[in-house]
């Protein structure tokens, strides 16, 4: 089948949302931690976290339109800090669950029954859970006016990665860490590597 543009547009709306969203093939998913200035702390289900460069170490992720139950933004911007916090199957349905659009000032970490965790005196919480995570400090925010959604990047200033991941290149075995993947939205998978091929060279 082909679908042009009056297709899709044609399509019914979670319809279409499942369509665009799993054209793109698998993204990483990952959740979020974040504090407002009370101490309520706050975790937000995530599958647009992408690589902006190594030197300096960036990383960008795409916010949707705030809500009167999105507490995510404005936390990073108050405190200027958040949490990447990679996902294992073992709390695949906790980290769905964190998608819920629950009210600002309720704990994500305490209605799905995840453990915040503070480290290295870095303001925000972790996860846990999480084998692989990592601390962002907020860099720039840059409003999308096509879609009402917010780019956000951040340089990661502390990174938490097992020994036994950590190959002697630097490479990180995320696939023997277990951390899984997601397409559409809702929808979550554990990868098989094909293989790890030398650098390209002409």
């Amino acid at each position: 089948m082909i679908y042009n543009e009056n297709a899709i547009a044609a399509f019914e709306r979670r319809y279409r949302a499942n369509f665009i969203n799993s054209l793109g093939g698998f993204k990483s998913l990952v959740l979020i931690g974040t504090k407002n200035s009370d101490g309520s702390e706050n975790l937000a289900t995530l599958s647009s976290l992408f690589h902006l460069g190594a030197d300096p170490a960036l990383c960008g992720i795409i916010l949707r339109p705030a809500t009167m139950f999105s507490s995510t933004l404005d936390n990073i911007l108050e405190q200027q800090y958040y949490t990447i916090n990679h996902v294992s199957p073992v709390f695949v349905q906790q980290a769905h669950q964190c998608s819920a659009k629950y009210p600002k000032g309720v704990s994500e970490f305490e209605k799905v029954g995840l453990t915040p965790e503070y480290l290295e005196k870095i303001p925000v919480p972790f996860v846990r859970e999480s084998k692989i995570k990592f601390a962002c400090n907020f860099v720039q925010e840059t409003a999308i006016e096509l879609n009402g959604t917010t780019l956000v990047i951040g340089q990661i200033t502390t990174a938490f990665v097992p020994n036994r991941y950590l190959k002697d290149d630097g490479y990180i075995d995320i696939e023997e860490a277990g951390t899984i993947t997601s397409s559409g939205l809702d929808s979550y998978h554990t990868t098989s590597r094909i293989e790890r091929l030398p650098y390209a060279k002409p």
